[in-house]
């Protein structure tokens, strides 16, 4: 991808879409705070004192000093390192030293710029692009399907975060996640995944869709039903999966968003990374699954599906490849790259001329 191709993608995909940062209970408190990369802009997404999530440019009015660097915390007043100018919760400006000394100042005026922020399903979202239509509107029904299946979606809480630096095009990462045509010759970890599961119904449009899997056991007999319902666009993944097993329900979800570091080569080491985030329902007896199946994502099969986009990465820059085939059936299984295609579709439409 040229470097052009690569700063119209970032600026037409990552700075008007959609950005998955967390789930309401991470703003439970007033001052709790997470902070999002997005290409070169940082945002900072606070819970006020009348328990409102606002979401603003992370970044001082007087200099224009990146203000929080803290992944996430609490914090009854942001505060600028270099002069000392200070913002309250609701991002107004609250101190400024020395501005008394100025004919007409307004504090009023020198407040945090805000970002967009919104609500879907108890997760929160930010978009830069002041213009786009709501998170909702994107995907609708979504959310609704999503509690057909996952009642408890506003009791979940953060076990986890992990960001893994990935050596290769957000693209590819998101290639290798929405289809299952490699599981059964890529890895053994893959090749148990494919054998452990078979996807009974699929049904899927532009931006979420909705899976049934059965844990199969020795002999083909159903172990238990695994619900997924996905929401997707071209820079975040949302898969929200519940479990029914042994009579036990359990709610596990996996948050996977591909985050784009801003940098003149666009495939170098280290310029993407992937981040997982697992947070489940409070049921202390399902913790113990819970952190088995972070270790199994973490240590097992994530490191397969690196090794898989690495790979595809440096086979990409070879001059003995042109472009490929996509494998579609009749009908949108496991096994089909339709979702590949369609993924490919909407990167053209983002950056064509």
């Amino acid at each position: 991808m040229s470097g052009r191709c690569s700063r119209r993608s970032g600026e037409r995909i990552f700075l008007r879409s959609w950005h998955l940062i967390g789930h309401v209970s991470e703003f439970r408190e007033p001052g709790n705070f997470v902070t999002e990369e997005l290409l070169d802009q940082s945002v900072l997404i606070m819970a006020g004192r009348d328990g409102e999530i606002r979401a603003f440019h992370n970044v001082c009015q007087h200099r224009g000093n990146r203000l929080v660097e803290t992944r996430r915390g609490r914090t009854a007043v942001v505060t600028c390192g270099y002069h000392a100018w200070s913002y309250g919760l609701d991002g107004g400006l609250r101190g400024a030293p020395r501005t008394e000394c100025l004919t007409n100042f307004d504090k009023g005026a020198h407040g945090l710029k805000p970002v967009r922020v919104e609500t879907l399903g108890s997760f929160v979202f930010v978009n830069l692009d002041p213009a786009a239509e709501s998170v909702a509107d994107s995907v609708p029904g979504a959310e609704a399907e999503m509690r057909r299946f996952l009642p408890d979606l506003d009791r979940l809480k953060l076990i986890q975060e992990v960001d893994v630096p990935v050596a290769a095009n957000w693209k590819v990462i998101q290639e290798n996640s929405i289809e299952g045509y490699h599981f059964n010759y890529s890895g053994p970890v893959h090749k148990q995944l494919d054998q452990a599961d078979r996807f009974r119904r699929l049904h899927a449009d532009a931006a979420w869709q909705v899976v049934d899997l059965y844990r199969t056991a020795a002999g083909g007999h159903d172990r238990g039903l695994w619900r997924a319902a996905r929401w997707r666009d071209l820079a975040d993944r949302l898969v929200l999966q519940y479990r029914a097993v042994a009579e036990r329900d359990d709610l596990c979800v996996s948050l996977c968003r591909c985050r784009r570091h801003l940098h003149h080569d666009p495939d170098r080491a280290g310029d993407l990374v992937a981040a997982l985030r697992l947070l489940r329902a409070g049921r202390p007896r399902a913790a113990g699954c819970d952190q088995a199946c972070i270790r199994w994502m973490n240590e097992d099969l994530g490191p397969e599906d690196i090794r898989l986009n690495i790979s595809n990465q440096k086979g990409l820059r070879s001059l003995g490849y042109d472009h490929g085939r996509y494998l579609i059936g009749e009908t949108p299984d496991s096994r089909s790259e339709h979702l590949v295609r369609h993924f490919h579709r909407l990167c053209y439409e983002a950056v064509r001329p």
